[in-house]
């Protein structure tokens, strides 16, 4: 099904916008996403079994999760949206939906972001609301639990933003996946350690608004430059 075919376009039965053009993308990738349930739920299995390894790994003692427990949860998130990250436009190359959105009557970089926050809602959303019952597996300190769901919610729509531009850029080439993991993990680091350093500030008293305020900025810059990044370079790998 292509998602420029549900958009309706001036001139035949109705007159494109914004938020028409999310809802049938929106509408498209969730009919996509119940028909491949067993594989949309593979980036939450993934991130629970690295929780679980790093459980057994440690050898169950509580003392010892405690004080690594906020940096696991970061770390079996972000792994479990690079899981999923080759797939962001992967699909839509190969069936040609891409050629559709650039010519649709809406922004591309709209259509970008949409996808975009799909990608974030069925990857990372699951699993940070599932964060307290994971942080409860590792000893969580409890007090340190709201600010950890802070930094996810601030750090894990930046990753997917990062992890859009990557995925245009590598768009048109086959068997990309290793070279994606290649070029987002350096970008993901800083998002890593203010996460994670959020949460460790919070656990030694110090005041984690900081990391948090930077991640905060640097979700607001993403959500901006980010989309237009990435429509940039699908239109250079498409031409």
């Amino acid at each position: 099904m292509s998602a420029a075919a549900e958009f309706p376009a001036p001139g035949h039965g109705g007159h494109a916008t914004l938020a028409g053009a999310a809802r049938a993308l929106v509408t498209r990738d969730l009919r996509l996403l119940w028909r491949r349930r067993g594989d949309a739920l593979q980036p939450a299995l993934f991130a629970v079994i690295v929780v679980v390894l790093f459980a057994l790994a440690l050898g169950g003692e509580a003392a010892a999760l405690s004080k690594v427990a906020a940096a696991v949860l970061w770390v079996a998130v972000l792994l479990a949206g690079l899981l999923a990250l080759d797939t962001l436009f992967r699909g839509d190359a190969e069936d040609g939906s891409l050629e559709q959105w650039m010519l649709a009557p809406v922004p591309l970089a709209w259509l970008v972001a949409v996808r975009t926050f799909m990608h974030w809602a069925t990857t990372a959303l699951p699993l940070l609301l599932a964060a307290p019952l994971l942080g409860e597996l590792l000893y969580l300190p409890r007090d340190q639990l709201p600010v950890l769901m802070a930094s996810l919610a601030l750090g894990t729509p930046l990753l997917s933003l990062i992890g859009a531009v990557v995925a245009a850029l590598t768009v048109g080439m086959r068997r990309s996946g290793i070279l994606v993991a290649l070029l987002a993990l350096p970008l993901y680091v800083p998002v890593l350690v203010f996460g994670a350093g959020a949460v460790a500030a919070s656990a030694q008293g110090f005041d984690a608004s900081g990391a948090l305020l930077l991640l905060a900025a640097g979700l607001v810059a993403a959500v901006v430059l980010a989309p237009l990044t990435a429509a940039a370079a699908i239109r250079i790998a498409l031409s």
